[in-house]
């Protein structure tokens, strides 16, 4: 690996911490990025686990300090989404190359439906909600979300926000407590499948995650003047670039090379 090679991955890597920290779907950079470096599809997917477990625990323990984390909920949630993910990952190791390109390119054009609708300005808290018991149409709400997390992970979070609003109640301070949580434990369980089948570049992982770490630090300080809509414009421009080329319309590889 050489010093270019160095700080593209710790820029995409702040790219991918402020977008998260702002508005999510930052994994569509990063696994966009190891992929248009070498990596094959099935090893950046997993090595991408590594900053979304740093990413989620320091959430995590974030939100565990304000005490705003329901922990028995979050945990209730977190086990059918786990064997959703063991599911999903195993998948995602023996999945042919070019159908996970192509996955990959459709589920980031869905992934506009929830960007540019904004759906969490339609979310509020129902005490009511909260109280009951986890029915069997959760667990295979959320079994089915932990798959597609096991799977490939982008934009998981809209959809456990959604799952989480929708069916269990939570406001969306509450719920985003509960989605870290959950994410963290099906990104451990997917880290460990991909570990297993050797389909993880530790090195580009940990590098990316460092950036990754400077670009929540920067949103962190920066949201209030950017704000999200300015970000998720930005994800809209960056899903229609690499969309066009993993559905093999154009070759972002070529065209960084011809300009080099």
């Amino acid at each position: 690996m050489n010093w270019a090679e160095i700080i593209i991955l710790i820029v995409a890597g702040v790219f991918v911490g402020f977008i998260n920290t702002l508005a999510g779907g930052g994994s569509i950079i990063s696994l966009s990025v190891f992929m248009l470096m070498g990596l094959s599809p099935v090893e950046a997917n997993g090595t991408n686990r590594i900053a979304i477990l740093i990413q989620t625990t320091t959430a995590m323990g974030s939100f565990k300090r304000q005490k705003v984390l329901d922990h028995k909920k979050a945990l209730l949630l977190a086990i059918p989404a786990v064997a959703g993910s063991f599911i999903g990952a195993l998948i995602a190791v023996d999945i042919n190359e070019v159908i996970f390109e192509r996955a990959f390119a459709v589920i980031m054009l869905v992934m506009l439906v929830f960007i540019l609708y904004k759906p969490q300005k339609y979310l509020y808290g129902r005490k009511d909600l909260q109280v009951k018991k986890i029915s069997f149409w959760q667990v295979l709400i959320f079994f089915f979300i932990g798959m597609y997390g096991g799977f490939i992970h982008v934009g998981i979070g809209y959809f456990l926000l959604a799952g989480i609003v929708l069916s269990a109640g939570y406001d969306l301070v509450k719920a985003n407590a509960i989605k870290v949580t959950i994410a963290f434990f099906v990104t451990v369980v997917a880290l460990l499948v991909f570990l297993f089948d050797q389909n993880i570049k530790w090195l580009y992982g940990l590098i990316m995650a460092v950036g990754t770490i400077g670009g929540v630090l920067i949103a962190s300080h920066l949201a209030v003047k950017k704000g999200v809509n300015f970000v998720r414009w930005v994800i809209v421009v960056l899903i229609l670039v690499f969309s066009g080329h993993f559905l093999g319309l154009y070759n972002i590889k070529e065209l960084i090379q011809n300009l080099l």
